[in-house]
């Protein structure tokens, strides 16, 4: 399996295809990363990409694998990211 790109390898490709320095091409991505975490709250798009959505999971009851003992998880919120159709169409093919 091939290895995910790095960071600089991004920025690297980005300032390749559209005429700018890497330094402003990680910028860029660095700006994009800011607004996600301000705006993860409110969902957050990235158009053609898919979008990040901030949930609530509800309290439940969990087994330990192990010993098979009931154990209470507690309620939380957490980060979800939800893969936009034109993604995945992309990446699979369209049906």
């Amino acid at each position: 399996m091939a290895k995910a790109l790095s960071k600089s390898q991004v920025a690297a490709a980005i300032a390749d295809k559209n005429s700018i320095t890497k330094k402003q091409a990680a910028e860029i991505l660095d700006t994009i990363c800011e607004l996600a975490y301000k705006n993860a709250k409110n969902t957050f798009t990235l158009p053609g990409l898919g979008k990040l959505v901030l949930v609530n999971r509800k309290a439940r009851v969990g087994r330990n694998p192990a010993t098979g003992e009931s154990i209470n998880i507690p309620a939380k919120r957490v980060v979800k990211f939800r893969v936009a159709k034109a993604a995945k169409d992309a990446i699979l093919g369209a049906k």
